[in-house]
């Protein structure tokens, strides 16, 4: 069996990485990073380093084309500005009844798909993404729940002759269980980056860099990429 996984060098992919290559192999592992549009590249430079680390093959793709009608706060043309308060706050803002402004529209949809065709082409017969229960609440990212993510696996699988699943290893876990399992699994959390931001530093304050900091805490670990930033050890 051979496995595409989605990587974006934060810390739920760059888990789902460690976890595809630990079950597979680096030999049937390949990591596939996706670029949408984004405001700035830090994150493809992480996925770069940690997919280096396992010694797996990259692919590439850019997607930013289809993105670029929306005002979405995460992309370059958006004139919104990125939130600087947690998911909780954001969701309550909403009353959890429609995405929060980072969502970008259907872009786990647009990237499954994507993978889908990539995997057959590859012969890989699951694709990995990271996609976890903390996303989903509150309707915050719809596309990281439990309904989107069968109603895909279903149409890939179908639309795939029976050839490609989806494997979404923490789509009913919390962001501090895939740390805790990511520790276990010894990923490189010092090479991954999450902030929305792209500055030379994690910014501390937009919902990302919240729940990753969270995360590391209620695992009572500091978080490697920032005490190696510190001692700058880790250079972006």
């Amino acid at each position: 069996m051979k496995a595409l996984v989605l990587m974006s060098g934060g810390v739920d992919s760059s888990t789902a990485l460690g976890m595809a290559v630990d079950r597979y192999g680096k030999e049937n592992v390949i990591a596939l990073s996706v670029s949408y549009g984004q405001k700035h590249d830090k994150e493809i430079r992480a996925a770069e380093a940690v997919t280096a680390h396992y010694s797996v093959e990259q692919m590439f793709l850019d997607l930013s084309r289809i993105f670029e009608y929306s005002n979405c706060s995460l992309l370059q043309q958006s004139t919104d500005e990125i939130p600087q308060s947690s998911y909780s706050k954001q969701i309550s803002e909403t009353g959890g009844q429609k995405p929060v402004s980072t969502y970008v529209p259907f872009r786990n949809g647009l990237f499954l798909s994507s993978a889908a065709s990539i995997a057959l082409s590859r012969d890989c017969g699951v694709i990995f993404y990271g996609a976890h229960a903390d996303d989903a609440a509150g309707a915050a990212y719809p596309d990281c729940s439990p309904v989107f993510n069968n109603a895909m696996n279903q149409a890939i699988w179908e639309g795939s002759g029976h050839q490609v699943r989806i494997e979404a290893p923490f789509v009913n876990m919390n962001k501090a269980d895939i740390v805790k399992t990511g520790l276990e699994l010894g990923v490189p959390y010092e090479l991954t980056w999450s902030c929305y931001e792209g500055k030379d530093e994690p910014c501390g304050k937009c919902g990302t860099c919240i729940d990753r900091a969270a995360a590391f805490a209620a695992n009572g670990v500091a978080d490697p990429a920032i005490r190696m930033r510190r001692k700058g050890e880790c250079k972006e």
